[in-house]
């Protein structure tokens, strides 16, 4: 038996990376899913964008696992269309019981340098689609009167000023705001919610182009308190390094923790 058997679970930036892993490693504990991403580009983000294929490659391998999953093409920005997906997601599966708001994107420079375009494009997809992932879901965990969990993607960005990305900063800054005041309103419900902050893994945001021509350029100042300094071996997290606290979260394991600020670090935050 799995952990999470007879569950269902909501899960946004599911076509790769992170949210892959997620969704494959729940349903190995039982879990059935219901896959949501844009599959498309974005104006101000230079890595390759999630595609159509990738997407299909997380409802193969979820299936391998031997559950049930409902994938759709949907922006966390338009709640129309997210709120579409996980209808029919909820329609097919029956129920949901996790929530894991992991969306997100990526871009770098300096502060007074970006755009109006890259600040509000990284702020609508991290900070605005993560309520707007959370919105959806909220009114069927309550109607259901089972409790539930909800796991909201930060970073390690979200607890101190990582240099270099202030969108990306304040957006996943902005997450735990969201977070602890869910966690209050819904503690009455029995519905946990709780951030994730990962240091660096190793998924396609990692390849952002100006990302180490930035650092390198302040190396002797502003590039260590970028990268700190990490006390477990490894280097950069897989992203089933993540998905092992994911479940945790979503599992009944974890049930007397709600709004808590979850550190997957490698102790990068320690000094």
């Amino acid at each position: 038996m799995g952990r999470l058997d007879g569950k269902a679970a909501f899960i946004t930036g599911a076509a790769r990376g992170q949210g892959r892993a997620h969704a494959v490693r729940l349903a190995s504990e039982g879990a059935d899913i219901i896959a949501v991403d844009l599959c498309a580009g974005f104006k101000t983000i230079k890595y390759p964008a999630a595609t159509p294929d990738d997407l299909e490659e997380t409802v193969r391998l979820v299936s391998k696992e031997g559950r049930r999953i409902v994938a759709r093409q949907a922006d966390v920005r338009d709640m129309a269309a997210l709120q579409a997906a996980f209808d029919e997601g909820v329609a097919e599966l029956g129920r949901v019981d996790i929530v894991v708001a992991n969306a997100g994107i990526l871009n770098v420079g300096w502060s007074w340098e970006m755009s109006d375009e890259q600040w509000q494009e990284v702020i609508d997809v991290n900070l605005t689609g993560v309520w707007h992932t959370a919105k959806a879901a909220i009114p069927t965990l309550i109607a259901q009167g089972q409790g539930g969990s909800i796991v909201m993607t930060s970073s390690t960005a979200g607890l101190y000023g990582q240099p270099f990305t202030v969108s990306y900063t304040a957006a996943k800054h902005g997450v735990v705001g969201v977070a602890t005041c869910l966690a209050n309103e819904l503690a009455e419900y029995n519905i946990r919610v709780n951030t994730i902050h990962p240091t660096g893994v190793d998924t396609v945001m990692v390849t952002e182009p100006d990302l180490q021509g930035i650092i390198a350029s302040k190396a002797e100042t502003l590039g260590p308190v970028f990268m700190n300094s990490i006390n477990l071996p490894g280097g950069f997290m897989q992203p089933e390094d993540v998905s092992s606290i994911v479940a945790f979260l979503a599992s009944d394991e974890s049930h007397t923790m709600t709004g808590s600020q979850v550190r997957v670090d490698l102790g990068k935050l320690n000094r």
